[in-house]
């Protein structure tokens, strides 16, 4: 069996990805949301808010037989406020660093140490952004818990040198995807954010991929993870 741990699989890419890799009756899906949207004999579904870091660091990963492929995929993620820092509330600063980088650590540090053989190839993939990568105004706190995350995928990548461990981590900057999060930026006000013209312009245009084309892509590389060679990578490698 193939096995999948895939949060925020609830809606936009985490479901479209969850649905497309329950369509091989080898693979099972564990995922985890706030809400459960999936329906399938092969998926399980935790039921958590990844703001409560004391349900995240209670989680156990199951013991798992006759594992042939062991994927986990940290993809929950939210934007938070779009505004600039000053006129932020303290409360969605802490939301945001939480489900974006406190809570994928603590998930990566969890599976690595449940599944600790080292003869059992493993793949990590945190979504991140390419926000990550480039300084965005209204964007504070989500640009830098997504760099965050690639430095944490980074430093991972060193350690996994280190020890031999037989993982392969990648950070993931999945592109512009027609998501809740991409409404939510363009009801921001422009005070705000001053690109919110052209994130309008993206949705306008038809620039923003569907999530299951992206989870398409993503499916690529959990099925040939080599295709990627560096650490912080984009589903435009891939082209």
């Amino acid at each position: 069996m193939n096995y999948y741990f895939i949060t925020g699989s609830s809606k936009g890419l985490g479901k479209a990805l969850t649905e497309l890799l329950l369509r091989d009756e080898n693979n099972y899906v564990y995922g985890f949301a706030r809400s459960c949207s999936i329906t399938h004999k092969n998926y399980h579904h935790t039921t958590i808010d990844f703001n409560d870091l004391e349900a995240v660091q209670n989680y156990s990963f199951p013991h798992l037989e006759n594992v042939e492929q062991l994927v986990l995929i940290n993809n929950a993620g939210l934007v938070g406020d779009v505004k600039h820092v000053g006129k932020i509330d303290p409360k969605q600063i802490i939301l945001c660093y939480n489900v974006n980088l406190v809570a994928p650590a603590i998930i990566a540090n969890s599976f690595i140490s449940a599944y600790n053989d080292n003869t059992l190839e493993k793949l990590i993939i945190n979504i991140s952004s390419g926000a990550g990568r480039s300084a965005i105004d209204g964007w504070n706190v989500y640009c830098s818990a997504k760099s965050g995350i690639d430095m944490f995928s980074q430093v991972l990548n060193e350690e996994i040198k280190i020890d031999n461990s037989n993982i392969k981590v990648l950070s993931l900057a999945p592109g512009i995807i027609d998501t809740d999060m991409q409404v939510q930026i363009r009801a921001a006000d422009q005070s705000n954010f001053s690109n919110i013209e052209k994130f309008i312009e993206y949705k306008n245009g038809g620039d923003l991929a569907t999530p299951e084309a992206t989870a398409s892509l993503v499916h690529q590389i959990i099925e040939k993870p080599d295709l990627l060679s560096n650490v912080l990578c984009s589903v435009r490698d891939l082209s």
